[in-house]
């Protein structure tokens, strides 16, 4: 059972929930009360500002994974870093594939190296880590505060508020700059009970995101979790859930801390980063999430997002028309004609039969998932049919205590292919099935293209999201999709020996220690961000792309997969923008692109004039010359940016020209970000049904408006239709966010700070 509040909770002594009354509070405001969450102590002792209604964060450590570092130190390199002001991790575990691509990726984690020795960085080599698994074993402390490059950075079951960001937002950290927001509100997830036998972490974390991600209820806020359930759940299976907030759209996440939580910090030799954590004896939350652990039941998110779960039991019950509902719902989102997903073929004999089976990375790869499928499969056999088992734990420290008590043996005489830790499968670059196919996994996402399919070339695969221990019972059947629930299996409490040495062998650790006089090592692939133009006095956006999906995630803005391949070379990386949902984008980008360099040349073309001479059909604009206007691109998108941090998603689109989005809500507070650092206007539109693709709209004085603080704003929709007034808002910005904006990106804004 899983029970949203609809108002403010106090939580009295850590147990007892009281509804938002300051009298059964003992006249405790919620003012008040907010001072003692978990989070507030965190988010204050981090606070460089005055007051905490904004917030200035500086952060503890920095993570970042080789699809996303190569930009960021390129931006801050630009921007005037000389060396890495705190801790830096850059773990190489996304892009070590390095037959794809041919040299580049192999270039890239040698230009990391580089940088950690310049910069005084620490340097993680392929395959030794997956980037949260290493900040879990090696950085994360009680109380303290990350900030990485991908959305999945959640460390909070070691009581570390942790935050996904795009690449921008770590760029400033490396030039000593804050991290600003407004302080958020903080939710509670209460948790009591204790799960049922063949329950793991994923089950739990699939039944919150169902309850809380469509309506938005911790939308941009904390986590917080509480309760007396949490002592029954060891830490890894509190890491299983935990990395998964993310796909609640929540800010971050933390958790208390109890004993447990020390001796996983004594077993890493690291026993001075804990601290004991609770919220103080009355605390206000903002909303809460009740969960009754001993009735969640194994499930799976089928296609394409992680809030569309069932109950394992329910989804069997009614598979085929539930199959059927998924993939018409998945061809009308994926929009390509004579695409064919064939879910309802994966019924049949009165189950539903999947393809493939995958347990990786730092939700599923961890090593309690990995015993317990050991539990399953010991001494059983997975069959010689179509059906397929990969694991990858997630750390070489975890691979090397899976051989030693002999699990790595066990699960490869049970016929699985066990991998060193790779975040492939994640994302889209290891293990893709074949077309038509359905692939389980104990993984983060399941969007779209994120089993490596290709939609746009008829390619067509699934991917739904299970726990480890269904993966094997489902494996244990050959293929046919079961509950761990429904299988006799005797769980062990695995202990787990960490053996440091593996790092201290291995990991480049050059912090405080930078070593100027190192050269960068540049591979041919790595190439510096094309300037970007300031904000004009008057701007004019073309739409070229109109999306009207309930989200958009940033694997459709940019796809990952083998396109993160380029990810270090901004004009190659930008021809795959909008390329599985939109495959004209590109094209259209680049034509209103000639069409600014034609006005900028002084030799406008012909729809420029067109656009220009309907414009000063307005009052106050019949004066407006072609050289007082700027052009740039923009897409209409209902709620973008759900998904990965990956700044690539907005900076894709700015290489090609873009100068705005337009939409109804962001989907996270990153992708904004991320617009915002790359010169971007986040607009917001009541109405889209007042434009149309290929429509203008005329931004008059909007750098004025920009730097004054107007809001709303007004704008003229030029098209088909005439030309139609339209009510726009930037929402909430930052002096330095109004700034950046001005200047064009956040390159800009530190190379001319008084502009």
């Amino acid at each position: 059972m899983i029970t949203l509040y609809e108002s403010g909770v106090y939580l009295l002594d850590g147990t007892r929930i009281v509804r938002d009354t300051e009298a059964a509070a003992g006249g405790v405001s919620p003012e008040e009360g907010r001072k003692g969450t978990i989070s507030h102590a965190i988010l204050a002792a981090h606070q460089q500002g005055e007051g905490l209604k904004q917030l200035n964060l500086r952060f503890d450590s920095l993570t970042s994974h080789d699809i996303t570092y190569v930009g960021i130190i390129q931006t801050a390199r630009a921007s005037g870093m000389d060396r890495f002001p705190v801790p830096y991790v850059l773990t190489n575990c996304h892009n070590s594939l390095c037959a794809v691509g041919g040299t580049i990726n192999e270039d890239d984690h040698k230009f990391a190296l580089s940088a950690a020795r310049k910069y005084g960085g620490i340097y993680v080599p392929p395959n030794l880590a997956v980037i949260h698994s290493y900040n879990r074993e090696m950085m994360a402390a009680s109380g303290a505060m990350i900030l990485g490059s991908d959305s999945h950075t959640r460390y909070g079951a070691l009581g570390t508020l942790a935050v996904g960001e795009g690449g921008g937002e770590l760029a400033k950290q490396l030039v000593g700059k804050t991290y600003d927001i407004p302080y958020p509100g903080v939710v509670a997830v209460y948790l009591t009970g204790t799960p049922p036998p063949g329950v793991g972490p994923h089950d739990v974390a699939l039944g919150i995101i169902a309850a809380v991600f469509e309506n938005g209820y911790t939308k941009n806020k904390v986590m917080e979790f509480v309760g007396d359930g949490i002592a029954a759940l060891p830490v890894d299976f509190r890491n299983g859930i935990d990395v998964m907030t993310t796909e609640t759209a929540c800010w971050s996440s933390v958790w208390k801390t109890d004993e447990q939580v020390r001796r996983y910090f004594e077993l890493r030799g690291r026993p001075e980063a804990y601290r004991e954590l609770s919220p103080a004896q009355t605390a206000y939350y903002d909303g809460l999430v009740y969960v009754d652990l001993s009735t969640v039941e194994p499930a799976i998110a089928l296609p394409f997002h992680p809030s569309n779960v069932y109950t394992i039991r329910d989804f069997q019950a009614n598979a085929a028309d539930i199959l059927a509902k998924v993939e018409a719902d998945g061809q009308k989102s994926l929009g390509v004609p004579g695409l064919t997903l064939k879910l309802r073929e994966k019924y049949r004999d009165g189950g539903v039969w999947v393809d493939q089976g995958i347990i990786a990375g730092c939700s599923g790869g961890i090593f309690d998932n990995i015993m317990a499928a050991v539990d399953i499969l010991e001494g059983k056999s997975i069959g010689n049919g179509a059906f397929s088992l990969s694991v990858y734990p997630d750390s070489q420290p975890s691979y090397m205590e899976l051989v030693k008590n002999g699990a790595v043996a066990k699960l490869m005489a049970a016929g699985a292919t066990v991998h060193p830790a790779f975040c492939g499968p994640c994302f889209g670059a290891g293990d893709t099935p074949a077309n038509g196919e359905l692939s389980i996994r104990h993984t983060t996402r399941n969007f779209p293209n994120r089993e490596g399919s290709k939609p746009g070339e008829g390619q067509i695969a699934a991917v739904a999201l299970m726990d480890a221990r269904s993966i094997a019972a489902t494996a244990l059947n050959k293929g046919r999709l079961t509950s761990a629930a429904e299988i006799d299996a005797s769980y062990g409490r695995p202990l787990y020996f960490f053996d440091k040495t593996i790092y201290d062998k291995r990991v480049y650790d050059g912090t405080g220690r930078p070593e100027a006089e190192v050269p960068l090592i540049f591979g041919p692939n790595i190439k510096d961000w094309p300037p970007m133009p300031p904000l004009a006095d008057n701007l004019l956006i073309k739409i070229i792309s109109y999306i009207t999906d309930p989200v958009t995630t940033t694997d459709e803005l940019i796809p990952s997969g083998e396109t993160s391949s380029y990810r270090s070379n901004p004009l190659r990386l930008a021809e795959f923008t909008l390329s599985r949902k939109d495959p004209s984008y590109v094209g259209r980008a680049k034509a209103v692109q000639r069409s600014e360099a034609l006005r900028q040349a002084g030799t406008p073309d012909e729809e420029t004039l067109q656009a220009l001479g309907k414009i000063r059909t307005l009052p106050g604009y019949g004066g407006l010359e072609a050289s007082q206007i700027g052009i740039a691109s923009t897409i209409y998108a209902a709620k973008p940016g759900d998904g990965s941090a990956r700044e690539q998603a907005a900076s894709c689109q700015r290489v090609l020209g873009a100068g705005a989005n337009l939409a109804r809500e962001y989907a996270t507070k990153r992708y904004r970000s991320n617009l915002i650092n790359w010169g971007m206007l986040p607009l917001l539109v009541s109405d889209e049904k007042v434009f149309s693709l290929g429509d203008y709209v005329f931004l008059p004085g909007i750098r004025q408006a920009v730097g004054a603080k107007t809001d709303p704003l007004s704008g003229y929709v030029i098209g088909g239709k005439g030309i139609t007034e339209i009510a726009l808002s930037l929402g909430p910005l930052s002096d330095a966010e109004r700034r950046i904006l001005a200047d064009g990106c956040l390159i800009n804004y530190y190379a001319a700070p008084a502009s």
